[in-house]
C-alpha cells in the first residue's frame, strides 16, 4: 500500500541500491491499481527489483556436500561491504537475517547480496521503534522494547528523550548470522518450545552469553572466534563497527595458504531439516505485529463466537453425525502417535543442540539416555529404533560407548517421518470407511422410503 511505512522503504532501498552486494532496486511506482478480488483501485507502491536466481543463503549452503571456513569468510567480507554501503548513508537495515541474503545465482562460487529494506530507517539519533527477528536481536533493540512496553502500559514515565539505539545493532546481527554459517545452529535459542523468545533466551541475549561448543567450532580458526565473540559484545562502544570488521585480521587474510577448514554447517542443517526450519522461522511470526498497519482489525475466535446462525450450524452437523455416523473422529487418529512421535523428536533435538549446563553434577550422556528410555517406552515395538540404538552401542538403560550424536539423529528421524506417513495412511482410511459407512446408510434410508 502506499503509506509512509512503504514510501521510507522504497526510498531506503533505492537510495542504497548500485552496490554489488545489495539487490538493486531498477524502478519505484506509485499507481492506483486494482487488485484480484478488489472493487476499487488503491495508491500502491510498486518497486521492480533484480530478479536474485540463486535463492537464499542458507537453502544453498544446506545443498553443499562441502562448505568451508574461507567460503563463510568470503559471504561475511560481501555482506559487510553491503552494510558498509547502507551505514555510509546513515541507513540502519534493522532486519539482518539469512532470509534477506540471496544470491545472485546457483553457480559453485557464491555472490551474496542483501534485500529487504521493510524495516531500514535513516539513523538521525531517533531509532526508537523495535522493529527485530528474535534470533538477531540485540540487546539494545531489547531494551528498546522493554521500555517502549512499559510506557505504553502506564509504568515506566515517558523520557524527555526517547531511549534509542544506532546502526550498531546491524553489527550484532552479522555477528549471529556469521555464528549460525560457521556451525549450522544459533547462539541464542529459546529452551520453551513453541515460543520465540522465551525469557531465558532474553536474558542471555542481554548478558551476551553464549559459547564455542564442540565439536563443530573445534577447528574453527581463533580469528572467526574472535570476530563473533567482538561482534555480539552486548556494550555497543565495545561491538566492532562496519569498518573494524571489515579490516579484521579474519577477513584481510582471503588469499591466506592455510589449511581450509571444512565446516559442519551443512550436515548439522541437513541432520534435522524440520528443526532447523523452524528456527528459521520462528522469527517471521513476529513480523507483522512489528509493523504498525493503519488499521487494526481484531476477529475473535469461531469456538469463542457466540453467532446465532453459526450455533445453529453446529447444532444441525452435531445432530447429523450423531445420528448418522459412528463416533469416529478422525483428529484422534492423527494423535496416536504424538507422543511417541514428541519423545523421538526430543532425542533428535538433544543430539543437534545439547542444552548449556556447566554444573558439575550435569552428564549430556545421562540425559540423553533418560530421552532414549524415554523413547523407547513411547516405541516399545520399533524395531528400526531398537536398530538404530543397537548401533550405538545401546545396551538395558546405558549407551556402553561414546555416541554418534550425528548418525543417531540421522536414523531417529527417519522413524519419525515414517511414523508420520503411516498415521496419514491410517487418518485416510478411518476417512474412507466413515464416507462408505454413511453411504451406506443413507442407501439403507432410501430403500426404506421406497418400500
Amino acid at each position: 500500500m502506499d503509506n509512509p511505512k512503504s514510501k521510507s522503504e522504497a526510498r531506503c532501498h533505492y537510495m542504497c541500491s548500485g552496490h554489488s552486494n545489495i539487490v538493486t532496486a531498477i524502478d519505484v511506482y506509485a499507481n492506483k491499481i486494482v487488485l484480484p478480488g478488489e472493487m476499487k483501485p488503491s495508491p500502491r507502491i510498486l518497486m521492480v527489483l533484480e530478479l536474485m536466481e540463486g535463492g537464499e543463503l542458507f537453502e544453498q549452503i544446506r545443498t553443499r556436500r562441502k562448505f568451508t571456513e574461507k567460503e563463510a569468510m568470503i559471504l561475511t567480507s560481501e555482506i559487510t561491504q553491503a552494510l558498509y554501503h547502507c551505514h555510509s548513508f546513515n541507513v540502519a537495515h534493522r532486519d539482518l537475517k539469512p532470509e534477506n541474503l540471496l544470491l545472485v545465482s546457483r553457480d559453485e562460487e557464491m555472490v551474496v547480496k542483501l534485500a529487504d529494506f521493510g524495516f531500514a530507517k535513516v539513523d538521525q539519533g531517533d531509532l526508537v521503534t523495535p522493529q527485530f527477528t528474535p534470533y538477531y536481536v540485540s540487546p539494545q533493540v531489547l531494551e528498546a522494547q522493554r521500555i517502549h512496553r512499559a510506557q505504553k502500559s502506564g509504568r515506566f514515565p515517558f523520557l524527555a528523550k526517547p531511549y534509542t539505539y544506532d546502526k550498531s545493532c546491524d553489527m550484532w546481527s552479522l555477528g549471529v548470522v556469521i555464528y549460525i554459517m560457521l556451525c549450522g545452529y544459533p547462539p541464542f535459542y529459546s529452551e520453551v518450545p513453541r515460543k520465540q523468545l522465551s525469557q531465558g533466551m532474553r536474558r542471555r541475549i542481554m548478558a551476551g552469553q553464549f559459547t564455542f561448543p564442540d565439536p563443530e567450532w573445534s577447528k574453527i580458526s581463533n580469528e572467526a572466534k574472535d570476530v563473533v565473540s567482538k561482534l555480539l559484545c552486548v556494550e555497543p562502544g565495545q561491538r566492532l563497527s562496519v569498518v573494524e570488521l571489515l579490516e579484521h585480521p579474519w577477513l584481510q587474510h582471503q588469499d591466506k595458504n592455510d589449511e581450509d577448514v571444512i565446516l559442519e554447517t551443512p550436515a548439522r542443517i541437513t541432520a534435522d531439516e524440520e528443526a532447523f526450519e523452524e528456527a528459521m522461522t520462528a522469527h517471521n511470526v513476529r513480523l507483522t505485529e512489528m509493523r504498525i498497519s493503519d488499521r487494526v482489525v481484531s476477529l475473535k475466535s469461531i469456538s469463542k463466537a457466540h453467532n446465532p446462525i453459526l450455533e445453529r450450524r453446529k447444532h444441525i452437523a452435531k445432530h447429523r453425525m450423531d445420528e448418522e455416523a459412528p463416533s469416529i473422529v478422525p483428529s484422534q487418529v492423527d494423535n496416536v502417535n504424538q507422543d511417541a512421535i514428541k519423545s523421538l523428536r526430543d532425542v533428535i533435538a538433544f543430539c543437534i543442540m545439547p542444552p548449556k549446563n556447566n554444573t558439575e553434577e550435569y552428564c549430556a550422556e545421562e540425559e540423553l539416555s533418560k530421552l532414549v528410555k524415554k523413547a523407547l517406552e513411547h516405541n516399545s515395538t520399533s524395531q528400526e529404533l531398537k536398530d538404530a540404538l543397537s548401533q550405538e552401542s545401546w545396551q538395558d538403560d546405558k549407551f556402553l560407548d561414546s555416541v554418534d550424536k550425528r548418525r543417531l539423529a540421522k536414523a531417529v528421524r527417519s522413524i519419525v517421518h515414517s511414523m508420520r506417513a503411516y498415521s496419514t495412511i491410517i487418518f485416510v482410511v478411518v476417512i474412507i470407511v466413515i464416507i462408505i459407512i454413511i453411504s451406506v446408510i443413507a442407501c439403507i434410508r432410501g430403500s426404506r422410503k421406497l418400500y
